[in-house]
């Protein structure tokens, strides 16, 4: 099937047509959507098999209506044409795995690595559809991670500086003295620093990059 124009209404506007009307006969008589083979499953899932390769990618995603599809990606398509595999309604594995089994068997082998994030459901997934591949964890799922575990080790960190600034405040109280923080090298107290470091440790270098 052929994708669909950019902008029908600019060619509109520049034929001097209107723009529903375009839209409406490039759906219906040029797009060759009514004869397109996987019209009647196409709410379901589709597949590109041609479009397969030997490191692929599988993922989640939820489309503008909220509807969640599992999407299967050639990456050397670089998101480009040719990039879509498989894309199946909902994360069912048993469904997926069905509709990716229609591509041969040996194409299947012949896939060398696959993405994906840690889901179970998308790791047996990429077991049972391809597996001779090497099942690699997403990048972006591996680094959300780290950093959640490191968020919660700084949140930890600033209840106790709260915790130790609010006794140090208190002794100054009943010893008749005025509080005074410990500064540090940047200015901060330990509890402002804390606060303000929650995405220091994800920046980029600048020295020297």
């Amino acid at each position: 099937m052929d994708n669909t124009p950019v902008s029908c209404r600019s060619l509109s506007t520049y034929y001097h047509v209107k723009g529903k009307q375009l839209e409406e006969q490039y759906r219906r008589h040029l797009s060759n959507f009514f004869t397109w083979d996987q019209l009647d499953h196409a709410e379901d899932w589709i597949l590109f098999k041609d479009n397969i390769g030997s490191h692929l990618s599988i993922d989640e995603v939820a489309l503008t209506q909220g509807e969640l599809y599992t999407v299967v990606t050639n990456k050397a398509a670089k998101g480009k044409k040719g990039s879509i595999v498989a894309m199946v309604a909902g994360t069912n594995s048993d469904q997926v795995i069905k509709v990716l089994k229609k591509i041969s068997t040996r194409a299947r082998y012949r896939v060398q690595e696959i993405t994906l994030d840690m889901a179970p459901t998308m790791e047996r997934i990429a077991r049972e559809a391809f597996p001779k591949a090497t099942r690699v964890a997403d990048r972006f799922h591996v680094q959300k991670l780290a950093f959640d575990a490191l968020q919660q080790i700084r949140v930890q960190y600033r209840w106790e500086a709260i915790e130790q600034e609010n006794n140090e405040i208190e002794l100054a109280k009943q010893t008749h003295q005025t509080y005074k923080p410990h500064i540090l090298e940047n200015g901060d107290t330990f509890k402002q620093l804390l606060a303000r470091s929650r995405y220091l440790y994800l920046s980029l270098k600048t020295n020297g990059l």
